[in-house]
């Protein structure tokens, strides 16, 4: 299982599907004291609340694609989802779906063709998709509490290339994706983490039909070609950086290069 474009190997299935339960896990102890009203800044507009209610309808339909392993996009997203009547009662919820998820994931065959909207079609997509929904939104909800929302090094590194793989594919639900544009521009995002992949780098290059990521075997063939700007920071903080949830003129990322290509960058990849 590798990643055509990206610059770490997918993760071993189980490693996703182990994570899946931890991180939703995480999520609703952290939202189980919280009233539900609580706002959420990094999810503008949104309650503890909506988050919670999100995660939990998300999961149910993957695990649905998943058992019914689709071979075309669905033409509706209406599942019975269960959903309790009180906010108060959507972490429990959420909790309460957790074996169900495990079980779908446990008897999936990842290595299944399947609809997915993203370059790697086969079933093992959606458990890569899921986990980063979750780990990420799991964040969100600790850090709407008070929490620090610290992030595993290995499995944000691995966010980081499966957030630029699919990027490309993400115009269905980020329609500013399809119109990042550019001229041969180069952007590097390089992981500075002291242990796990502290050596990977991942390149995009911007052109003027679209952009794509540069593939790591790419890297050295095309060093005629400098980097614009490179990004340098911790797997953690570049995950976070790509969903929106940093900037990058925070002190914790070293920048060099022409900031303005980074600005257009992030002005079409939000979703």
């Amino acid at each position: 299982m590798t990643a055509t474009n990206g610059a770490v190997h997918p993760l071993p299935y189980d490693t996703y599907r182990e994570a899946i339960a931890r991180e939703t896990l995480r999520f609703t102890e952290a939202v189980q004291a919280a009233d539900p009203a609580t706002p959420v800044p990094s999810c503008p507009g949104w309650t503890v609340a909506d988050l919670t209610r999100h995660v939990g309808s998300l999961q149910r339909w993957f695990a649905t694609l998943l058992t019914q392993l689709v071979q075309e996009p669905p033409r509706s997203r209406d599942i019975e989802l269960g959903l309790p009547e009180r906010a108060e009662d959507y972490p429990q919820w959420v909790a309460a779906g957790v074996p169900g998820v495990a079980a779908v994931l446990r008897d999936t065959d990842p290595d299944a063709p399947m609809w997915t909207w993203g370059e790697d079609g086969y079933a093992r997509f959606w458990a890569r998709r899921m986990l980063f929904e979750t780990l990420v939104h799991r964040v969100d909800a600790e850090r709407a509490v008070g929490l620090p929302g610290d992030i595993d090094p290995v499995l944000a590194a691995d966010g980081v290339d499966e957030f630029l793989v699919n990027l490309p594919y993400a115009g269905l639900f980020a329609p500013g994706v399809t119109k990042l544009r550019g001229d041969g521009e180069t952007l590097a995002f390089r992981c500075q983490d002291s242990d796990g992949p502290a050596a990977e780098e991942w390149r995009v290059r911007l052109e003027q039909d679209g952009f794509r990521p540069v593939p790591p075997a790419d890297h050295e063939a095309d060093a005629s070609a400098p980097v614009t700007v490179a990004v340098r920071g911790h797997a953690a903080d570049l995950l976070l950086l790509l969903y929106g949830r940093r900037s990058h003129q925070d002190p914790v990322f070293e920048v060099s290069g022409q900031a303005a290509v980074l600005d257009n960058w992030f002005a079409h990849t939000a979703f």
